[in-house]
């Protein structure tokens, strides 16, 4: 079996398959939003690639990071604006 890590998805442990990013975390979460927009427009994973900027979230803290680029760790926390 592949090794799993735990991540926390706004509050809840989930476990993700080791080296994913964020975004791939919050769709195994069954997290489809990641932000709103300024205008309330849900958000989330679009490019895959770090050049939208559409899936950004908190991470570990740190808002607007983007899920897509960040490679999940033990104890990750992801925080959306699904979370709010």
């Amino acid at each position: 079996m592949d090794e799993v890590i735990p991540v926390n998805v706004n509050g809840r442990a989930v476990e993700v398959p080791a080296g994913c990013t964020a975004a791939v975390a919050l769709a195994i979460a069954g997290v489809d939003l990641a932000r709103l927009s300024v205008s309330g427009t849900p958000r989330g994973p679009m490019c895959g690639m770090g050049i939208c900027f559409e899936c950004c979230a908190t991470l570990d803290g740190r808002p607007h990071q983007r899920t897509c680029q960040a490679v999940c760790h033990p104890g990750m926390e992801i925080r959306t604006d699904a979370d709010a």
